[in-house]
């Protein structure tokens, strides 16, 4: 099994969307045989939703971690909600990080267990420095646990 992971902004703009899916579409090809190929996504809008369809489009399983008990309630906008529930029903596998309320903590933790648990890293990430929590800091972390990051960014693609 390859397990690829992914981080990324998710206020891309609906413009960047097709660049980036064909990217990592590219990507997810070149790791080889899709029934082979798990991919595991925060789902959260932008990034993490466009990998997430894009793995299941070519026919990978889809592993979503989940930061808190309340993120789908907190934090998933209305405009997002039909796609993370689809995406979620999809997935072979749901785990919620064992915390109660969505916010920093949650997101580190969620980052930390999809970066534990994946082989490689997709990084939609226009290269800048992010918050705490952020696309950069979770480049930095998978550095550090030397998980291989490919950068995705094509040529036309912006943020909100």
């Amino acid at each position: 099994m390859t397990r690829i992971g992914v981080t990324g902004h998710m206020n891309i703009t609906e413009d960047s969307v097709p660049l980036i899916y064909s990217e990592i579409a590219r990507l997810l090809a070149d790791a080889g045989d899709p029934t082979e190929l798990i991919g595991i996504s925060c789902i959260a809008r932008g990034a993490d939703s466009v990998f997430a369809q894009a793995v299941l489009d070519a026919g990978g399983r889809l592993e979503v971690v989940l930061p808190s008990r309340d993120y789908r309630q907190r934090k998933v906008k209305p405009d997002h909600a039909e796609l993370f529930d689809t995406l979620t029903s999809r997935a072979v596998t749901v785990h919620v990080m064992e915390l109660d309320e969505a916010g920093r903590e949650a997101y580190e933790a969620a980052n930390e267990a999809l970066v534990g648990t994946c082989d490689r890293l997709i990084a939609v990430w226009d290269g800048q420095p992010s918050e705490q929590g952020g696309t950069g800091t979770v480049v930095e972390l998978a550095r550090q646990k030397a998980v291989p990051v490919d950068i995705v960014w094509p040529d036309g693609s912006a943020r909100n």
